[in-house]
């Protein structure tokens, strides 16, 4: 996996932040309210996002090997997932930049597929009173439906190993850390620089060409 693609990748996290605090952000600020013993919220916080990460990680690792096989045996269906991975790459620019709800539909999608069945296991991890169950807390949650990371699970399928899927969605997850984990006066800052306009017009408007860029490769 080349450096660029990594560093989308990361983008891609960093700059959805402020929609990853929207959906998620009340999820993990439960945590603190639902531990007694305040002195292990940082724990349980910690906790939870290497569970939702690790949940990033299974989904990017089973696409891309899923997508690795299709291509294996069809030139057709490589060329395909490679225009589509960079049409996402497009609409995340587009998105991040909050020019329009390009992604809004695949949210959607998600829950009406996936999030509507997942959601009924929450009350296995309630409540959060054990270490584990911050993890597992974490594990569920990181299949809520999002634009963002579905954006992201669709580039895996263009990757040419599972193991590249994987890494894809860890630098993913990895841009989303500062703001899911901070708390407090760093939360605040962190949430006023993402939505500083020019910066989110700059790495918005990097994502956008990089995604015409690649189009432009993929159906020369």
């Amino acid at each position: 996996m080349t450096i660029s693609l990594f560093f989308s990748a990361f983008v891609m996290g960093l700059l959805g932040s402020g929609h990853c605090l929207a959906m998620c952000g009340g999820v993990a600020s439960s945590l603190s309210i639902a531990v007694k013993d305040k002195s292990r919220i940082p724990l349980f916080t910690l906790l939870y996002n290497v569970g939702r990460i690790t949940s990033y990680m299974v989904a990017g690792f089973i696409v891309a090997l899923l997508g690795a096989e299709f291509a294996s045996r069809s030139n057709v269906f490589s060329s395909a997932m490679a225009i589509v991975s960079a049409i996402f790459m497009i609409l995340v620019g587009i998105y991040v930049m909050r020019l329009a709800a390009t992604l809004n539909w695949i949210e959607r999608a998600g829950k009406a597929l996936i999030w509507r069945h997942l959601v009924k296991l929450n009350k296995y991890v309630m409540p959060i009173d054990k270490p584990n169950k911050a993890f597992f807390y974490g594990v569920l949650w990181g299949w809520l439906p999002c634009g963002l990371v579905y954006s992201a699970l669709m580039w895996t399928v263009s990757l040419p190993n599972a193991y590249s899927g994987a890494l894809f969605m860890l630098a993913f997850a990895l841009g989303t850390a500062p703001a899911m984990v901070s708390l407090g006066v760093a939360h605040q800052t962190i949430n006023k620089i993402l939505n500083n306009l020019v910066i989110r017009l700059i790495l918005g408007n990097i994502l956008l060409f990089y995604g015409l860029y690649l189009l432009l490769i993929a159906l020369l």
